[in-house]
């Protein structure tokens, strides 16, 4: 072989070679989108079982677990109204194998509320999409003998009334002191580490008040073991009809609730975001899941991940005013 013909024959061959190097080099982006998940799902639901958000992570499981093709596991980490499991979230790997289902609202709260908070929900947190919302429903214990809120009001002026806080600075607590300082009521807040307990408490007649998503609610209330009077909806929900708003009750255009959504550690790749994000909303969206949640009074709603961050910094400026008029902070 010639001089010559070794030199393009040598030629050739690196230019090969840097080809295929490119291709590989090239290679890890889809590569990444086509392996996700690898593993099993882990949906962190940073409150006690059966809440709202424990409720809907169950409910979506399986359902996820099909179309991903890998086991979705529902753990529940509870403590801090709900940050510990977030910050759990945000501290984990951003592979998409570890996301958080819980109320989006409440985590746009904790900034206003922790002083101390170790993490930052809006930067260490992105949205995957929204799944469900249900209105907060004001109830109170069957022996208290008022059937609106106007009565509500007036009773609590002259009668001592314990009003059940899911977590303070929780949603609910939040919507409790709106409805307090709108409506002129005076009540006492009792705080619980979760709506399960608030819920169980009011039922047994321990508190008499209370304010918390009609998910976890409303059974409660068919069971004729809370009375309900109002929603906290500017538009009456067709599963109870008859109840009427808290915007017809005198609070204009009052509304609060428990909006349940996906979040995962920032950095996860866009096309694992993306993935989740079809994934679940299909899953949510099926008619037998559908039916299921319209049934315990939660409305599907879904959102791409851009529009639930914007729908987060909504949330935390919104809610950021209560807690600065109802000066409340903790450590």
């Amino acid at each position: 072989m010639t001089a010559s013909r070794r030199h393009a024959l040598a030629t050739a061959i690196s230019a090969t070679a840097i080809a295929a190097f490119g291709g590989l080099a090239a290679a890890p982006a889809p590569a990444m989108a086509q392996a996700f998940p690898s593993k099993p799902i882990r949906i962190v639901v940073p409150y006690p079982p059966g809440g709202s958000s424990d409720i809907i992570a169950r409910a979506i499981s399986q359902g996820l677990s099909e179309a991903l093709g890998q086991s979705v596991i529902v753990e529940n980490k509870p403590g801090a109204n709900g940050n510990l499991g977030a910050e759990f979230v945000a501290r984990a790997a951003p592979d998409g194998h570890t996301v958080l289902l819980c109320d989006v609202g409440a985590l746009a709260i904790s900034p206003s509320v922790y002083t101390k908070l170790s993490f930052d929900p809006g930067k260490d947190l992105r949205g995957v999409t929204m799944l469900a919302y249900s209105p907060h429903l004001l109830v109170v214990h069957p022996s208290v003998q008022v059937s609106n809120l106007k009565e509500l009001v007036a009773l609590s002026k002259t009668a001592n009334l314990n009003f059940a806080v899911t977590a303070t600075g929780s949603a609910p607590h939040l919507a409790g002191v709106a409805v307090e300082r709108a409506s002129g009521a005076r009540w006492q807040y009792v705080p619980y580490k979760g709506g399960v307990q608030a819920i169980q408490d009011t039922v047994a007649g321990q508190t008499q008040v209370l304010m918390n998503g009609m998910l976890a609610t409303l059974p409660q209330v068919q069971a004729g073991k809370l009375k309900v009077l109002g929603v906290s909806k500017r538009t009456r929900m067709p599963l109870i009809g008859d109840v009427p708003t808290l915007a017809e009750q005198g609070l204009s255009n009052f509304e609060s609730g428990t909006w349940q959504g996906v979040l995962a550690p920032r950095g996860t790749p866009e096309a694992v975001i993306t993935r989740l994000n079809t994934e679940l909303i299909r899953v949510i969206r099926s008619p037998d899941i559908r039916a299921r949640l319209t049934g315990q009074g939660a409305e599907v709603v879904t959102m791409s991940p851009a529009e639930q961050d914007k729908f987060f910094v909504a949330e935390r400026a919104r809610w950021a005013e209560v807690v600065t008029q109802a000066q409340i902070k903790l450590d």
